[in-house]
């Protein structure tokens, strides 16, 4: 772990981040965008400590997850299979700060005592996530922080997780027919060949977790058609109910 000095007077104090096991023996809300990352992450943090809800933003209309673009109700079936409460909030780039703090606030006054994120890169110093979970009071969480990219994915595939390509970005070296792609050991040296991030750490992909170790049973989703935007394709899943 990276240490931090600070001075105090004349003494020098060294204190550790604790970041990868701050969930370990604590209540915990976890921010949770339905995708491998935010899945593993959750995964280890409920081996050590007791996870109370799962924090979901959505964008402005309440119809899309902000940072995936799934339908609530994929969402929604992802934290019943798991077992979860979710604490949502529908917001704009503008007042996402201010609403995330909301539901930081309202699941602390449940007793949570740590926000549990999926971030790998985050830096030590001037980490959004650390400021604003500091700022109601929690301590942070990021089981996955600093980890080798290709170790997490890895470990994720090996524990059983089941994951589909959902978001595209088609000026990162990643193609259309990626969409719908199921995460495998195969496939990302195939992405490792193109050179991209095993892991999509620099936007290439994003992902929606269909099945694993945490799910009581598997998410039934329809593909539907692929949607584009700019440098962006998109593959919309439908629940089947």
């Amino acid at each position: 772990m990276k240490r931090q000095k600070k001075n105090k007077g004349d003494a020098t104090v060294i204190e550790t981040n604790n970041w990868r096991t701050g969930a370990n023996g604590r209540k915990f809300i976890a921010s949770f965008s339905g995708g491998k990352d935010s899945t593993l992450a959750l995964y280890q943090a409920m081996k050590a400590g007791d996870a109370l809800g799962l924090i979901v933003m959505l964008e402005e209309e309440g119809k899309r997850s902000r940072s995936h673009g799934m339908p609530p109700e994929v969402i929604q079936a992802q934290a019943e299979s798991i077992g979860l409460p979710v604490f949502t909030a529908a917001a704009s780039w503008a007042d996402y700060e201010a609403e995330f703090i909301r539901l930081l606030t309202e699941a602390k006054q449940q007793g949570a005592e740590v926000l549990v994120t999926g971030d790998l890169d985050m830096p030590e110093q001037g980490c959004w996530q650390d400021k604003i979970a500091r700022g109601v009071g929690l301590e942070l969480g990021m089981p996955l922080w600093e980890m080798d990219h290709r170790e997490v994915v890895t470990t994720f595939i090996d524990l059983g997780f089941v994951a589909t390509l959902v978001t595209v970005n088609l000026s990162l070296g990643m193609r259309e027919d990626d969409l719908g792609r199921t995460l495998t050991h195969e496939y990302i040296k195939e992405l490792e060949a193109r050179g991209i991030d095993p892991c999509g750490e620099g936007g290439e992909f994003h992902t929606t977790v269909l099945d694993g170790p945490l799910f009581k049973r598997p998410i039934s989703v329809r593909q539907l058609d692929i949607v584009r935007h700019e440098e962006y394709a998109f593959l919309p899943l439908e629940l089947i109910k």
